[in-house]
């Protein structure tokens, strides 16, 4: 497994979010996170991540530990993180913004890789545009770009259709197709399309109350598993 969870619980202050959560997520492939909302689908990509206050077992990345590193030490052992909302920086430029992401690659370099700018020619052509006035897709493959820049062997992606038009919906799930399938880059994304879910995923994992309840191969996420566990 390139990661790794075991009896993983998560904590803000002293609240507990995540309990005993235990999951594999092999090389290559694409894990969708799902649940109805406030079950802790967005507490497991920020505990992988290192941004919960207190974090209990075993979570580990090529066989590394990860619990005792920082969450920039994390970033350079290869971990990208598109968190929900994108968290651009809207008075900074599109080049400013991906140039971000580089001061956590191993790679030491403030250059902008060039598959950031082939994946998203709009942002290649306004690299001097200020963030803020980009649409939401816009902003959305801004954030796919910054964390590119990181350089992933795998990414951390919270709710990345959200709040996003179908047309540009299509189009971000494409391109995160052509990571993990062609680029060979491990996704785990959190969803509540499960039409992208299921477009998207080789593997599914039911999140309910801070623990998961069903799991499986996609071909497994069946309307009855959907209704049970997200019908609210």
């Amino acid at each position: 497994m390139l990661l790794d969870l075991k009896n993983v619980s998560s904590y803000y202050g002293e609240t507990q979010i995540l309990r005993n959560i235990s999951i594999g997520v092999p090389k290559g492939s694409c894990v969708c996170v799902l649940g109805r909302n406030g079950v802790g689908k967005t507490t497991l990509v920020r505990t992988i991540m290192g941004l919960t206050d207190k974090t209990e077992g075993s979570i580990s990345l090529d066989g590394s530990e990860l619990t005792t590193q920082r969450t920039d030490e994390r970033a350079k052992l290869g971990i990208g993180y598109i968190p929900q909302g994108r968290q651009i920086l809207g008075k900074f430029t599109v080049r400013e913004n991906i140039v971000l992401g580089t001061f956590a690659s191993k790679q030491e370099t403030d250059a902008i890789p060039e598959i950031c700018l082939e994946l998203f020619p709009y942002l290649r052509e306004n690299l001097g545009r200020r963030a803020g006035l980009l649409s939401g897709g816009q902003q959305q493959q801004l954030a796919i770009a910054r964390a590119l820049a990181v350089d992933p062997q795998i990414l951390l992606l919270d709710e990345p259709t959200e709040g996003i038009q179908p047309n540009i919906v299509a189009e971000i799930g494409e391109t995160l197709q052509m990571l993990n399938k062609k680029l060979g880059i491990t996704l785990i994304l959190t969803e509540q399309h499960i039409k992208v879910a299921r477009k998207l995923g080789d593997s599914f994992v039911m999140m309910d109350n801070g623990r998961v309840v069903d799991s499986g191969d996609i071909s497994a996420l069946t309307d009855e598993v959907v209704e049970r566990h997200m019908t609210v």
